[in-house]
C-alpha cells in the first residue's frame, strides 16, 4: 500500500511505481530487458537462489524492475499487498487456481464465469482430480453453504458476471468461504478500482490488464493480487514454477496505460450510463443490464458496494426479436466494432448468441441478448451508430 494513504486515487495513479519526483532522471522508468542474472561471486549467487519469492534479480523469469513497478501499481489499486503479472488474464485465472487446488478438491464457480475459466476447469482440472460445482450466481450465504463439501478448496467469484451481469454479493459469499477455510478468489477486472476486494473477505483478486489497465487494446496481461504473505507464497510460488512470464515491453506499457486509466474510466463510466440510459428508452430494448443504473438487476448490491462502474453491459432485446435481427444490427454498426475484449479506448459491440454456456442455471435472459462496451467517442454519435443499427434491425423483419 502507498506509504502516504491521504494521497487520492487519482494522485496515486500518476505517482505509484515511480522512483519519486526529487531525483534527478525520466519521468517513466526503463524497460528492463535480460535472462541471464550475472553474480560476482558463489556466495551471492547461492543468496539470490534464496531469494525467488522477493522483488530481486536472480533470472528473467523471476521479474525486474520493470514487472515490480507495475506489480507495486496494480497491489495498490487493488488494495492489496502483493501482486504477481502473468502473461495474459486466463493466466490470471489458471495460476492461483492450481496454486490451491490438488488432486481430490472440489472447486465452487459461479455460472456466469469467464468462458475460458470454465474451459479450465472442465478440460483440466477435471483431469487432475479436481471436481467443480457449477453454482447460481445470484445465490444467497445459505444456498453458497449448502454446496460446500469437506474437500471444498477454492469458493470462485466474478461480479458482475459475463455477458449476464450478475452481481454477488461478495461479503456474505466470501464470510462463508472464510469460515468453511477455503480460499476466497474473485475476478475483479470489471470491479478494478471500484470494489475493493480486500475488505470485502477475498484472499486473491484476478485481474485482466488487457482491459483497462492497458486501456489501448494492444497487449495481454494478467494479475493476482493478494494481502497475506501466506497467500504471496502460494501465488508466486506456483507462478515460477508454471514458468510464467510477462514481458517488460507490455509490462512497460501497461504502467503507461495505468497513469491515464482514472480519467479514461471516469469519462467512458459517465458515457457508458448514457448510453445505457437512452438504450432503455428504445422499443426494442425488453432490458439493459448494467448495475449501475437505478432500477437495474444488482442495482442495490452495486451501490452498495462499489464506488463506480465500468463501461462494460449487456442489453436484451424483446422476444419476437430473432438472433439473425442481432446479428444485422451488429454488422451495420459503424463504430462498434465486433469484438470479444473490451476496456479500451475503442467501442464494441458482441452479440451473446453462442457465447453462452450454463448448467446450473436456465442461462435465459427473455430474449436476444448483446454485450456493448462504450470507448471514448462521442456519446451523441455512439447514439446514433446504435439507432441506425436498430434502424436495420428493424427492417429485417
Amino acid at each position: 500500500m502507498s506509504e502516504d494513504e491521504t494521497h487520492r486515487y487519482m494522485t496515486r495513479l500518476s505517482h505509484a511505481g515511480r522512483a519519486g519526483t526529487n531525483i534527478r532522471g525520466f519521468v517513466n522508468p526503463a524497460v528492463h530487458r535480460g535472462s541471464t542474472m550475472l553474480y560476482p561471486n558463489m556466495a551471492e549467487r547461492m543468496k539470490g537462489g534464496s531469494e525467488r519469492l522477493e522483488q530481486k534479480p536472480h533470472y528473467g523469469t523471476g521479474g525486474n524492475p520493470t514487472h515490480w513497478a507495475l506489480e507495486n501499481v496494480i497491489a495498490e489499486i487493488e488494495g492489496g499487498t502483493r501482486c504477481q503479472v502473468v502473461s495474459t488474464g486466463l493466466a490470471a485465472v489458471t495460476v492461483p487456481l492450481l496454486a490451491y487446488v490438488k488432486s481430490g478438491d472440489h472447486v465452487l464457480m459461479p455460472d456466469s464465469v469467464y468462458g475460458p475459466a470454465r474451459s479450465f476447469c472442465d478440460s483440466f482440472l477435471s483431469k487432475m482430480g479436481v471436481a467443480t460445482t457449477y453454482y447460481d450466481p445470484c445465490i444467497d450465504a445459505a444456498g453458497i453453504e449448502a454446496l460446500f463439501r469437506a474437500e471444498t478448496t477454492v469458493l470462485y467469484l466474478e461480479s458482475p458476471g459475463s455477458h449476464s451481469f450478475e452481481m454477488q454479493d461478495v461479503p456474505a459469499l466470501a464470510a462463508v468461504g472464510r469460515r468453511r477455510g477455503a480460499t476466497v478468489m474473485l475476478d475483479n477486472t470489471w470491479g478494478i478500482h471500484h470494489f475493493q476486494p480486500f475488505r470485502h473477505g477475498v484472499h486473491v483478486s484476478i485481474q485482466a490488464l488487457t482491459k483497462y489497465v492497458v486501456g489501448h487494446s494492444d497487449v495481454l496481461l494478467g494479475s493476482v493480487t493478494v494481502a497475506s504473505e501466506a497467500d504471496w507464497e502460494r501465488v508466486r510460488g506456483t507462478s515460477l514454477v508454471l514458468g510464467q512470464y510477462a514481458s517488460p515491453d507490455d509490462c512497460w506499457l501497461a504502467l503507461r496505460g495505468v497513469r491515464t486509466m482514472g480519467v479514461r474510466m471516469e469519462h467512458q463510466m459517465r458515457s457508458a450510463i448514457a448510453v445505457a440510459d437512452w438504450l432503455r428508452g428504445r422499443p426494442e430494448i425488453r432490458e439493459v443490464l448494467y448495475p449501475a443504473l437505478p432500477g437495474a438487476r444488482g442495482h442495490e448490491i452495486w451501490r452498495r458496494d462499489f464506488t463506480g462502474a465500468c463501461s462494460l453491459f449487456g442489453i436484451v432485446f424483446r422476444p419476437d426479436i430473432s438472433r439473425e435481427q442481432v446479428f444485422a444490427m451488429a454488422e451495420a454498426l459503424q463504430l462498434f466494432g465486433k469484438g470479444a475484449s473490451w476496456g479500451g479506448y475503442e467501442s464494441l459491440a458482441l452479440p451473446s448468441a453462442g457465447f453462452l454456456t450454463r448448467t446450473a442455471t436456465s442461462g435465459e435472459l427473455g430474449g436476444q441478448a448483446m454485450r456493448l462496451h462504450v470507448g471514448l467517442e462521442d456519446v451523441e454519435d455512439l447514439k446514433a451508430d446504435l439507432a441506425q443499427g436498430l434502424a436495420v434491425m428493424n427492417a429485417r423483419r
